[in-house]
């Protein structure tokens, strides 16, 4: 039975999959198991941050694995002291952290401190969070809800939680605004919404009209943070301070993982929240050997000069493929190219990986890009190169 017989008949179908049989990886290359290799753009949908087979991570992982995998949360961890008190000190903010084992966890968590905060903060009950159209929490019942995209609200999953409504735009949550409202839940950059930024100066605006009122912004930096954007945290880069941030992805180069910071430190008591997994030796060791060499590798400019390098080699793709391409978009290594079509958006991707390059999709007929944070200036020409190769291809078909 082959690989792909093998998959078919015992996983669950829920995933449209390329059967490429990777089987190593180093920096920012996959080798399938004949040998050839791949200039991997897509880090695993941004998860790999130090790339793939980073010694660093690979020592600390094996260390950790030859003294303690796991206890329960009923024992004080303290990998998982370190790399909270490591994610306090990078994040700038006066937080405390819980540790979950996913992004859409971290959202439930987030959910769950603006509900209590809403119960017994207010003289009467506030319950509702408002999200925006194109977003993504995540696929549990309740993110699921939460996230602005009708496509994900199938009658085959219902009922869902509810005190979720979703605005087409900034300017329109101020008007959703009511007297049950607690929170407003964002991303900075919609990542599965097609890799859109909002304008700086509007989400600052939002962040002190929210504390002016005393609703909560909870920032969903599952996919922003951990220098995806030039800064530790999206929210360092649009200068803003949210009540609750989430990470996830990242933060633990390709260990399971998810985190919930909020300044709101004495709301959660114990009873009030956990999880078995959450937060166990194996992944905070992963997390905390993570943040350590990328916090080196952005003090020494690097990060800043590979984004730039980048975003370069993507702006003059761009220009020269107007006739696939409507614009660039993006910030840091978080970025798209926005298609003129589905069409095209699905062929480039399939193409690229015929030409050895691993690229991503994303909602509004995007071509999504999430290299490491580490890659190198070698494996971004060679992918630009294969791109260039993929895109002569497409435009002649």
């Amino acid at each position: 039975m082959t690989l792909e017989e093998l998959d078919k008949k015992y996983v669950l179908h829920t995933y449209a999959r390329d059967y490429t049989n990777f089987v190593k990886g180093v920096g920012a290359t996959l080798y399938d198991e004949n040998g050839r290799d791949y200039i991997d753009f897509g880090a695993g949908i941004a998860v790999n941050s130090v790339g793939h087979n980073h010694p660093r991570l690979v020592e600390a992982i094996c260390n950790q694995a030859k003294n303690i995998i796991h206890i329960s949360n009923l024992q004080v961890i303290e990998p998982q002291a370190k790399l909270a008190q490591k994610m306090v000190q990078l994040s700038g903010y006066d937080m405390g952290v819980f540790f979950a084992n996913s992004g859409a966890e971290a959202n439930e968590g987030a959910i769950k401190i603006a509900r209590k905060y809403g119960e017994t903060k207010f003289e009467n009950k506030r319950y509702k969070v408002i999200t925006l159209e194109h977003s993504f929490h995540g696929r549990t019942i309740t993110t699921v809800k939460a996230t602005g995209q009708e496509s994900f609200h199938t009658p085959n999953f219902s009922p869902y939680p509810e005190g979720f409504s979703y605005e087409k735009s900034i300017e329109d949550v101020y008007r959703a605004i009511d007297d049950e409202t607690v929170a407003v839940l964002i991303e900075l950059v919609q990542g599965e919404g097609g890799v859109q930024p909002f304008e700086k100066e509007e989400i600052q605006q939002l962040a002190a009209h929210l504390k002016e009122k005393g609703i909560l912004l909870i920032v969903d930096e599952v996919q922003t943070g951990v220098y995806r954007t030039g800064e530790f945290l999206a929210s360092n880069l649009y200068e803003i301070e949210p009540d609750i941030i989430t990470l996830a992805k990242g933060l633990g180069g390709g260990v399971p993982i998810g985190a919930v910071m909020t300044r709101h430190k004495e709301l959660l008591v114990p009873g009030d929240h956990g999880s078995t997994f959450g937060g166990n030796y194996l992944s905070t060791a992963a997390g905390l050997a993570v943040l350590e060499i990328l916090e080196e590798y952005y003090e020494s400019g690097a990060v800043a000069e590979a984004l730039l390098y980048f975003e370069g080699k993507l702006q003059d793709i761009a220009a020269r493929y107007p006739s696939l391409f409507e614009k660039e978009v993006g910030i840091g290594l978080m970025r798209g190219l926005r298609a003129k079509s589905a069409e095209i958006q699905a062929a480039t991707i399939k193409s690229a990986m015929k030409e050895g390059l691993v690229i991503l999709k994303a909602g509004r007929n995007t071509v999504r890009f999430l290299p490491s944070i580490t890659i190198t200036k070698a494996e971004i020409d060679e992918g630009f190169k294969r791109l260039e190769s993929t895109l002569e291809k497409v435009s002649s078909n």
